[in-house]
């Protein structure tokens, strides 16, 4: 049954890496032994991490309370789970062309994830998530250290029996964040036939490290011996839908974080690394920290798009905005859209300082599946109904995203694909 606390402020878990946030000294004196009461904060000292650690741990946060911490304990010394490691300083070969970008319906090798290990009670929430992708294609979860894969799948195990673990991908490669929608690689098509990694820049947020995050794109791509072109643009993946056909639609957040551009010369830059015909440009919400589009609309297919309804607090008459120009707009085939409208769980704010908009539009196509973010919301069951009409070939397979979103997304942040 939805547990919703309709309250305005609320003061619920913050999956951000709050210890790493950059400060005066005097008020780190103060915060910090706060924080380390509430997170595991020396887990970003890699050196520190063994399989012994990773087990203290999942006794510690109680990931796994059917075994014994002897039993978890030997069976990590145990495990001899593959686990790939990539440098990540590594350098990819320089790509000069431009690459027609899939759309998330097309055929899928792959998706990204990168495992909150610092935040256990998100555990369960990429738990549900790989154990929804892996029947549909390999899922490849990015690890800090090897030691966590080894944690990692006896949770998987543990807590999803039937669970195909060897189909699994473990990838040693650390990162600042979990949010690998926006600085994970934009894999597209080369007009040869091959495959191309682009990449953008990589920091919009002032008060935390991002160098390992901004980094990931380029490591990953040497990794798979895949070229990558650098945009000379400041952005991220979830502020950019594709049809695969010629379309691109972003917000306005584009404007905000490279001010020297205007319309024409962001189309421009966009150019010099996407293959399209037309650019759509909505709105950004307001109240909302990362401007993204993909909190207010998914496409369905090239002309079907479910938008989030225009009655939310703060930022109905920019919704309102957004849904008449995109009423009015065709994509690069000159065929109209659809709008299909989704409903809105209440805006609120998370200890004082951290405005949350829930979003049922931030949701992942993965091949035969459509993982749907829930949030023990009284309009759950609505959005779930809209998602089996507009996707009648897709089993919808609900993800408890209530917790993740208090980090200011859901599903699709969480995840990137990568498609044939």
């Amino acid at each position: 049954m939805p547990t919703q606390n309709n309250a305005f402020l609320q003061f619920n878990y913050v999956p951000y890496p709050l210890w790493e946030r950059k400060q005066p000294n005097w008020l780190q004196a103060f915060t910090r032994p706060l924080l380390d009461r509430f997170y595991p904060t020396q887990n970003t000292q890699l050196q520190h991490i063994t399989r012994a650690s990773v087990a203290d741990y999942l006794v510690r946060f109680q990931l796994i309370p059917s075994l014994t911490p002897s039993e978890i304990g030997t069976t990590l010394e145990d495990s001899n789970l593959p686990v790939e490691t990539v440098e990540p300083t590594l350098t990819p070969e320089a790509y000069l062309g431009t690459v027609r970008l899939p759309a998330q319906w097309e055929k899928l090798e792959t998706i990204l994830l990168a495992f909150p290990v610092n935040f256990p009670p998100l555990w369960h929430l990429h738990a549900q998530m790989i154990a929804a992708i892996v029947t549909e294609c390999a899922p490849t979860v990015h690890v800090p250290h090897v030691a966590w894969a080894h944690g990692i799948a006896l949770f998987l195990q543990t807590h999803y029996p039937t669970l195909p673990i060897e189909k699994v991908r473990f990838l040693q490669l650390p990162t600042n964040d979990i949010w690998i929608r926006d600085y994970g690689p934009f894999v597209g098509h080369r007009p040869d036939g091959g495959r191309a990694v682009i990449k953008m820049t990589y920091d919009p947020l002032d008060n935390y490290p991002q160098e390992r995050d901004d980094a990931m794109a380029g490591a990953w791509a040497r990794h798979h011996s895949l070229p990558m072109k650098q945009l000379p643009f400041h952005g991220e993946g979830g502020n950019v839908w594709t049809d695969g056909e010629g379309t691109l639609i972003m917000t306005a957040q584009a404007f905000l974080q490279n001010p020297h551009l205007n319309r024409p010369s962001l189309e421009s830059v966009l150019r010099e690394g996407f293959s399209f015909e037309k650019l759509i440009l909505i709105p950004r919400l307001r109240f909302e920290e990362t401007g993204h589009v993909d909190l207010l609309t998914k496409l369905i297919n090239r002309d079907s798009i479910l938008i989030t309804e225009p009655n939310a607090t703060f930022t109905a008459d920019r919704q309102r905005a957004a849904t008449g120009l995109l009423a009015s707009e065709t994509n690069a085939r000159g065929e109209r859209y659809q709008l299909i409208p989704l409903p809105n769980p209440p805006f609120y704010v998370n200890w004082f300082g951290f405005p949350i908009r829930r979003s049922y539009t931030n949701a992942l196509t993965v091949n035969g599946k459509v993982l749907v973010p829930t949030y023990q919301a009284t309009t759950d069951d609505r959005a779930l109904r809209i998602y089996e009409e507009a996707f009648p070939n897709h089993l919808i397979t609900p993800i408890d995203c209530s917790i993740g979103a208090n980090g200011g997304g859901a599903v699709h942040c969480l995840t990137k694909e990568v498609a044939l």
